[in-house]
């Protein structure tokens, strides 16, 4: 599993001219997803993305996470964070997970997110996505989980 998230000022998601996910201040997460990924290492993911301290304090030091800074979350689903880029000039998307498998990963990640009870919005999973953002800082992070 790969996450990039960004904190962002606002960010939104639009699926054929439909508003599907919006939130102001908070996170955005695009989560790709990779054969043996597992509910479990995704669960653990989602929580350990909340928890990250990058929003500032009273001093303006990254010493808060999106709980504590009252913020939002977007998760994205982004196959091609799996892309394998090595050689050539075509990516190779064989490391991904299939949908089949990457689909109920993916909603393990929102129901992880979702019990944090922060507003989590989402894009839609095998759709061709449209994301805008406001990145704040500019704060873009990626993990391998």
């Amino acid at each position: 599993m790969k996450v990039v998230l960004q904190r962002v000022a606002q960010a939104r998601v639009d699926v054929a001219g439909e508003l599907v996910g919006r939130i102001g201040p908070g996170l955005l997460l695009l989560a790709g997803f990779a054969p043996g990924d597992e509910p479990a290492q995704v669960r653990a993911a989602a929580q350990r993305l909340l928890a990250y301290r990058i929003f500032p304090d009273e001093q303006g030091r990254m010493n808060r996470d999106v709980r504590q800074a009252g913020g939002g979350v977007l998760a994205v689903p982004n196959f091609t964070l799996e892309a394998d880029t090595r050689r050539g000039l075509r990516p190779s998307f064989a490391s991904a997970a299939p949908p089949a498998q990457a689909q109920p990963l993916f909603e393990e990640f929102l129901a992880a997110l979702r019990a944090s009870g922060l507003d989590v919005a989402s894009g839609r999973f095998g759709a061709d996505m449209q994301v805008q953002l406001v990145n704040d800082g500019p704060v873009t992070l990626s993990f391998a989980f």
